[in-house]
């Protein structure tokens, strides 16, 4: 079961890291500097959706309390 874990690992390893390296060789970086940016970039897009999701939330709940339903005219 180890020796699964290493090969998947190790695959992972080698294909996956392997575009955030030619990605830095190409612009001139460290390697490092770029998967941190991926990081980063990774919680900010999290970030920013769930801070839509709560903004969504709240003004579905302001316009549930402004906006009523009326039956009829005259209930102005």
């Amino acid at each position: 079961m180890l020796k699964l874990v290493y090969r998947i690992r190790y695959y992972f390893e080698r294909n996956g890291f392997y575009v955030s390296s030619r990605l830095a060789d190409r612009l001139g970086m460290r390697v490092k500097s770029v998967r941190l940016f991926f990081i980063y970039l990774s919680f900010a897009t999290f970030g920013i959706g769930f801070a839509f999701y709560l903004t969504l939330a709240f003004w579905l709940r302001l316009k549930d309390l402004v906006y009523t339903k009326r039956t009829s005219v005259f209930d102005l």
